[in-house]
């Protein structure tokens, strides 16, 4: 008869379990809809302008990603659950306000600037009600496709701007110093290049920020998937940025030589429209060699911690 009754109140408390389980989430679900209807509209311009420039095409991939993680990890993320009411306040407030401005449109926030208000708005939203359903320690197992979530916010203005200045002057100086190297005949102003029979400029649409964001969370994916510590992490995101410019300086003297001592059509064919894979695989090679070199370093430490 204990036997029962024990298996009877196990069994009710499974059952409040699951039912408290399920309460959390469809909170948590009904939290992170709601305001998306609420903002509907801004959302929709938002859309259409990642539609039409192809900087941010991969915005949609990126609570995709996050989601494949939170599942992977869901046994660790969701081991001990609990109410996160103040760690939840803190974000949920000021992602409130940040939906309210961006709506409004207020201080003529327009293009990119209101997006990234909006996202950055959302992404304050989702984080805090996963800390209210889920807990403090849930938000920190869950820190990685939290944070990965900020991918979603468009880089605005004037960073843009000053992002895109900064790979054109990195992308042009390399491309000088590969002239050089190889003899290439070339007289340079600011950033246009006046070569033998083509002259040549370094503009925002080659300045490669499509492609060295791509670079940058592939590499910040792939530190996360085959690295354990931190610091190695870090080193290998902090390649990024000088190989996004050597890839992109090497692309623009590539094409260019081959316009001066092949065919002029190189710079309009189909190396310079569809090329910008062969240039991203270069990039990424560096970076892939880095990897090994880093996870061969942890290996032994890792043996040395479990033999203690």
């Amino acid at each position: 008869m204990e036997t029962i009754v024990k298996s009877i109140k196990g069994g009710g408390s499974s059952t409040l379990h699951h039912r408290g389980a399920l309460h959390r989430a469809i909170g948590f679900f009904l939290i992170c809809t709601i305001p998306i209807c609420l903002v509907w509209a801004p959302l929709k311009n938002l859309s259409a302008l990642v539609v039409k420039n192809n900087t941010f095409t991969y915005i949609p991939l990126i609570p995709i990603v996050s989601l494949y993680f939170v599942f992977i990890e869901r046994k660790s993320i969701f081991s001990k659950i609990s109410y996160g009411w103040a760690i939840g306040s803190a974000l949920i407030v000021p992602g409130i306000i940040g939906l309210v401005l961006s709506r409004l449109n207020l201080s003529q926030l327009i293009s990119y600037n209101q997006g990234s208000l909006l996202m950055l708005a959302l992404v304050l939203l989702w984080s805090g009600a996963f800390a209210v359903f889920f807990g403090n320690g849930s938000i920190q197992r869950a820190s990685f496709p939290l944070l990965f979530l900020l991918f979603m916010i468009p880089i605005p203005e004037p960073l843009l701007s000053q992002t895109i200045f900064m790979l054109q002057q990195g992308s042009g100086k390399t491309a000088e110093w590969i002239f050089d190297m190889f003899g290439v005949p070339y007289f340079r102003q600011g950033l246009v290049f006046a070569l033998p029979g083509v002259a040549i400029r370094v503009a925002e649409e080659c300045s490669g920020i499509r492609g060295s964001l791509a670079l940058l969370i592939t590499t910040v994916l792939a530190s996360q998937l085959f690295l354990r510590k931190t610091w190695n992490k870090l080193l290998l995101c902090a390649v990024v940025v000088p190989m996004a410019i050597l890839k992109n300086g090497l692309r623009i003297a590539t094409l260019s030589a081959l316009a001066v001592y092949v065919n002029p059509g190189f710079l309009t064919g189909r190396l310079h429209q569809q090329g910008g894979i062969i240039f991203f695989m270069m990039g990424l090679l560096p970076i892939g060699l880095l990897l090994v070199l880093l996870q061969k370093v942890e290996k032994p430490a890792l043996a040395v911690a479990k033999d203690s």
